[in-house]
């Protein structure tokens, strides 16, 4: 066969694609399948499975959005509030996932999430539930994607097809191992301690595994910049799970109480504007001797509320800074009767309580 003879002719186009070519256009054919996905608000990456018949979106170059996360607030640093930051920051930089304890409104979400926002790293949000499971945390296959090909580039062959694939959705905590982020899972003890297994492999060999996944994507290698700083209520609060021992055994334990009195009137301070009609010092006394004297949580969040409450009346007097604290306490009591038991100790404690109000 001569080497003209192997030249054919067509026509329209002349036929020079080569495999190479061909596989290069199906690959473009991918790209702008992605964009176009990406405009209708689908996941801005995607990489395919091993496994035929299936896709998982990616987090390799997703912006993590911060939207879902608690909002920015004043952070007030006293000696004692930058002691427990400087004991978190110390265990993240040798890598090591620090957990929070303390009563509920003492401050440890707070700190959690300024500790995370000052590592200039994305911060991904996890609120611990007794409903949460692994696939909430880690992904699984819930979006189906459908994929339509019209190919005509013969001239006067036309190929069809329809591909139906499982698209796997990544949930945060794969997010954070991925990109590198900084996870604050706050109310961690509140999830059930199978939930969390995941994060045993995650702490200790630097491996997240997907349940569920398939093939070689059922494994995650955890980015050298991600680090974890759980929350939780001390175990004796309703609705709390002693978490696994093997779990704690690979967790920093950092116990919280109430700030002290002066951290406590700044705290106020910071949450509040203008002239509430009390000063901060007084209540914030108020709230510290109902603390000591109630059967019930009382959290520097109370007096918080109270402040903000104060704010929105025109002359505060004792009678009515009695029911601003009753209505920002009355939620932790069972029943009506112990509403009235609360009244009167938190009318005993103003009554005693050298205020000046105005």
């Amino acid at each position: 066969m001569t080497k003209n003879s192997r030249e054919r002719k067509v026509r329209g186009s002349q036929i020079r694609s080569s495999r190479e070519n061909k596989k290069r256009r199906r690959e473009n054919k991918s790209i702008e399948r992605l964009r176009r996905a990406e405009s209708d608000g689908g996941s801005t990456t995607t990489s395919g499975s091993n496994q035929p018949g299936t896709s998982r979106s990616a987090g390799t170059t997703r912006e993590l959005e911060d939207e879902f996360i608690p909002k920015e607030r004043e952070f007030i640093e006293t000696d004692a509030v930058k002691n427990v930051r400087q004991r978190m920051e110390r265990w993240l930089t040798v890598d090591r996932p620090v957990h929070l304890i303390g009563p509920t409104g003492c401050g440890k979400t707070a700190l959690a999430m300024h500790v995370a926002r000052q590592r200039n790293q994305p911060v991904v949000w996890i609120n611990g539930d007794t409903e949460l499971s692994t696939s909430d945390l880690v992904g699984e296959y819930a979006e189906k994607e459908r994929i339509s090909e019209r190919d005509q580039y013969i001239h006067n062959v036309l190929k069809s097809k329809e591909i139906v694939k499982d698209r796997w959705v990544d949930n945060p905590l794969t997010l954070a191992v991925e990109e590198g982020a900084t996870l604050v899972y706050n109310e961690f003890s509140r999830t059930k301690p199978v939930a969390n297994n995941v994060l045993l492999s995650v702490f200790e060999e630097g491996v997240l595994e997907l349940p569920g996944q398939r093939g070689e994507s059922r494994y995650v290698d955890v980015h050298p910049e991600f680090r974890a700083i759980l929350t939780s209520n001390s175990v004796e609060y309703a609705g709390v799970h002693e978490p696994q021992d093997a779990l704690l055994d690979r967790l920093i334990g950092v116990y919280m109480d109430f700030y002290d009195f002066e951290t406590e009137v700044e705290i106020v301070d910071a949450q509040t504007d203008g002239d509430i009609g009390i000063e901060t010092r007084q209540l914030v006394e108020i709230i510290r001797e109902l603390r000591d004297r109630l059967q019930i949580n009382v959290g520097t969040r109370a007096a918080i509320m109270v402040a903000e409450g104060a704010g929105t009346v025109d002359t505060i007097d004792r009678q009515a800074l009695v029911e601003l604290s009753v209505d920002a306490l009355a939620s932790k009591v069972a029943q009506y009767s112990e509403v009235q038991t609360l009244r009167t100790e938190v009318q005993t404690v103003i009554e005693n309580t050298d205020i000046t109000v105005s």
